[in-house]
């Protein structure tokens, strides 16, 4: 009867250990990522009376089995439904992360690593990934700064916010490409001004410039000049005179036949040029035939000459006028020079009949201008570009901004590829257009970039995004699996830590998607809890617990009955 008494006993506190358990169950059915735990009972020893003994063959009896009686029952063992994955619950949070799959995060409370199936993360005051509920760093593994890739070492706190990360330095742009059509009939084709392209490139510093192309026609057909007519910086402000070395291209002639005439306010004489003073309104002359670079004491100085000279024929700038060039075609063979030449030699009309004339109309004839830029051939019977300066395998043209390409400078030279241009009929209207970068987006530059935003990916890595279009890899979330993981032990705060029988963690850490796993981001991972089960598990354990609770009660009645034997 003892026995009996005490192995209701036992039932009593193996039940009372199994409610424990459900219970915790039950509190825990809410918990982010927290793993059911169930509990087996044993058998907890038996007392033997009697020996098992085999047949005897001496005197033909059988053997007998063993007389055992039950002590009792235990708690065989309590085991956690760790690799049942848990319900999804969406939070919307782009730092609150699932797996899928049997890995662990990896976390460090300063001092040692611990291992969590809990996503719920923050960005913490010094920038780190951490837990929200314990502010425990979640470790990975950080970026090579010399290949911008992960390297997969020892696991440490990812510092996601550091004052490096918040901006993105410029670039300056280095390619660009044209394309597009150019149409023969399209009316700004022949003008001045031609076809203006507009060019927006960066410099190292990041502010934003455009480059003012202009494609004209000339007396070829098929070739196309392609000359720099300004560059504006982002407040429409010119900055040609403050890089007056920026050049587009080489030194070209540009075959282009056109007749300067005078301007309104000038006059010729056949060997004077006369104007008006626009400051004073009086009158004044210059001869032609006079050598021009030299200062005159009694009127204009070398430099007012030739402003005089350009603005007489329209030129904003003597450069300008310069350009123009002038085929003598009395000299045998026919010589070809520059208004600048020409004015530098010494004079711009000699005697009559030989070198080069004005009309007596003011007028001057001619047939191109020495400028920088390009000569772009389009095949005549196909469309398609033939050559830039001639050259059939180099379709590119350098905007070259000459001393300011050194590193103290903010310019890079900026190759312009004319490659996907075309020159076909498109109704007298011209598409093409000017694009930095090249084909493949390389090259583009960029301002500096302000951090937009942070993304995480399905195999932890993360990424800053910054709103100059740039991306930066920041590092990569590691995690841990292990060969037993229901051997962990439990931590309290959703942690584990590694036991002799879960195996050891070995600092590294593995990619999540190495073993078919994947981070999913805005949603947390749910209990596994079953309350249906749960409840089933109670109404068992109950039941359990009050029959036991019946043999103490029967065992203390036949004490009882015993105890009267004798009264």
């Amino acid at each position: 009867m003892m026995r009996s008494l005490y192995s209701g006993v036992s039932g009593l506190k193996t039940h009372q250990t199994k409610m424990d358990v459900i219970g915790n169950n039950i509190a825990n059915v809410n918990t982010v990522a927290y793993k059911t735990q169930s509990i087996t009972f044993s058998e907890l020893m038996y007392q033997t009376t009697q020996g098992a003994s085999g047949p005897n063959a001496v005197t033909g009896t059988g053997g007998t089995n063993a007389k055992q009686i039950g002590l009792g029952v235990k708690s065989g063992a309590i085991s956690t439904s760790i690799t049942s994955q848990g319900a999804t619950q969406t939070t919307g949070n782009p730092f609150d992360l699932k797996i899928t799959g049997n890995a662990f995060f990896v976390v460090s409370s300063g001092k040692d690593n611990y291992f969590t199936r809990d996503g719920s993360f923050y960005v913490d005051a010094a920038g780190n990934l951490a837990m929200s509920s314990n502010g425990y760093n979640v470790m990975g593994w950080q970026v090579n700064e010399e290949t911008m890739s992960i390297k997969k070492d020892t696991v440490s706190a990812l510092r996601i916010m550091s004052a490096e990360n918040m901006t993105y330095p410029p670039e300056a742009t280095t390619r660009a490409y044209v394309s597009g059509i150019i149409d023969k009939n399209d009316a700004q084709v022949a003008t001045e001004d031609g076809k203006i392209m507009n060019l927006g490139f960066f410099d190292s510093l990041g502010y934003a410039y455009t480059a003012k192309l202009s494609m004209k026609s000339t007396d070829t057909e098929g070739q196309y000049s392609v000359e720099l007519k300004d560059i504006l910086d982002s407040n429409g402000q010119s900055v040609m005179s403050k890089y007056d070395d920026i050049t587009l291209g080489s030194p070209i002639d540009v075959a282009r036949t056109q007749t300067l005439a005078l301007n309104a306010g000038y006059t010729f004489d056949g060997t004077n040029l006369n104007y008006v003073d626009t400051a004073t309104g009086t009158t004044g002359t210059f001869p032609l035939n006079a050598t021009l670079l030299t200062d005159d004491a009694g009127g204009l100085t070398s430099v007012q000459k030739l402003g005089k000279l350009a603005n007489a024929y329209g030129f904003d700038t003597y450069a300008d006028f310069a350009r123009q060039i002038y085929t003598d075609s009395i000299a045998v063979p026919p010589t070809t020079t520059t208004m600048g030449e020409l004015v530098t030699a010494g004079t711009i009309i000699q005697t009559a009949g030989v070198g080069p004339g004005i009309a007596a109309d003011g007028t001057l004839t001619v047939t191109g201008e020495r400028t920088t830029g390009g000569l772009v051939q389009y095949d005549t019977a196909t469309g398609i570009i033939r050559s830039v300066n001639n050259s059939t395998a180099n379709l590119n043209l350098s905007l070259d901004f000459g001393d300011d390409t050194l590193p103290a400078g903010p310019f890079n030279t900026i190759t312009v590829d004319f490659s996907t241009s075309s020159n076909f009929n498109n109704n007298g209207t011209s598409t093409i257009s000017a694009t930095n970068g090249d084909l493949d987006g390389l090259g583009t530059g960029r301002k500096l970039g302000e951090l937009s935003g942070v993304s995480i990916q399905n195999n932890g890595m993360i990424y800053a995004s910054y709103d100059n279009g740039q991306t930066k890899l920041l590092g990569q979330i590691a995690v841990a699996e292990f060969a037993n993981a229901s051997g962990l032990s439990k931590e309290g705060d959703n942690l584990y830590a590694a036991t002799m029988n879960s195996g050891e963690f070995d600092g590294i850490g593995t990619d999540i998607t190495a073993g078919g796993g994947y981070l999913s981001t805005g949603v947390l991972e749910m209990s596994n809890v079953d309350l249906s089960a749960e409840f089933t598990e109670m109404i068992t354990t109950q039941r359990g617990f009050q029959a036991n609770s019946r043999i103490i009660t029967v065992s203390d009645t036949l004490l009882e009955e015993l105890v009267n034997l004798k009264r």
